[in-house]
């Protein structure tokens, strides 16, 4: 068994759970590559044995791993996508982080998820990714993300105008900070916290979600994700953000945005006891009553 380790240089990943998973996997003569900036800062911290190498780019993982294994939070695994990019390699998220809708597993269940992989105890999620098709280059080779494309103003003070089209059919023009573009993984991150709906992973659908919009009656919307939308953007400053992502980029007024579904996906590993209604509930806490 071939695993390759993401992981960010922070105390939560240094603990005993993290401890116990690098002798689990060395238990079982896992070969382990570990992301190289990762392994240079456990490597003094956690007692490590076995067959490990390093890795820097995903060109040292296309077809070298059968597993990675991201540890930290839902950012993390974002992080991961440069990474695994079309390769179709699995991603398994053990949460160190906080409310980790992505990164599922639970530091106490690291024994049982090993034991997983062991055995193939799991099914494979495919999660769509949107991709900024025009400008191309704005993100690199990365153009594509797992959560959402996000435009805000760049300013503190006066909103921007986001004039929204669908396959070229003018949709409404968003005078708010800001417009989110979310996939149905995207739909409990930003998306939700600006009042856009959950929507259900597979359901082929985009969210376009206004942050903080100036009309009351503009609510998020649900689309296909076969549409093409485009963005054009004015207001009073010449740059407003972008982000896809963790990733962010100023760019000036007269870019033109397109996005669209990627020709991949990302594939997400879930065991046995794990599927997005258990999730959802059990992280945004339905059905308790907090009541005293």
């Amino acid at each position: 068994m071939k695993i390759a380790i993401y992981g960010r240089n922070t105390t939560d990943n240094i603990s005993q759970h993290i401890q116990l998973l690098f002798h689990k996997l060395n238990n079982y003569k896992a070969e382990l590559l570990i992301y190289e900036p990762f392994y240079k800062y456990i490597k003094t911290k956690l007692e490590l044995t076995g067959n490990i190498k390093t890795f820097n780019s995903h060109l040292d993982l296309i077809g070298k791993v059968d597993y990675l294994l991201s540890i930290g939070g839902d950012g993390t695994i974002l992080e991961t996508l440069k990474f695994v990019r079309d390769s179709e390699i699995p991603v398994l998220g053990i949460n160190t982080g906080r409310l980790g809708f992505l990164a599922n597993v639970a530091k106490e269940e690291i024994n049982s998820a090993v034991e997983a992989l062991v055995n193939k105890k799991f099914t494979i999620e495919k999660r769509t990714l949107l991709s900024v098709t025009n400008p191309a280059d704005l993100f690199g080779e990365v153009n594509y993300g797992l959560n959402e494309l996000t435009i805000l103003k760049k300013d503190s003070s006066s909103m921007i105008t986001i004039h929204t089209y669908i396959n070229d059919n003018f949709l409404n023009s968003y005078f708010a900070d800001g417009l989110i573009i979310a996939t149905p993984t995207g739909s409990t991150a930003y998306s939700l916290s600006c009042g856009g709906p959950l929507v259900m992973p597979g359901s082929q659908n985009f969210v376009i979600t206004p942050i903080a919009p100036h009309n009351l009656n503009v609510r998020p919307l649900v689309i296909s994700d076969n549409n093409i939308i485009k963005l054009k953007v004015e207001g009073r400053s010449p740059n407003y953000l972008l982000s896809l992502d963790s990733r962010s980029v100023v760019i000036d007024s007269s870019i033109e945005i397109k996005i669209q579904k990627a020709d991949f996906c990302i594939h997400l590993i879930q065991l046995e006891n794990q599927n997005f209604y258990n999730t959802i509930r059990n992280k945004l806490l339905w059905g308790l009553d907090r009541r005293i």
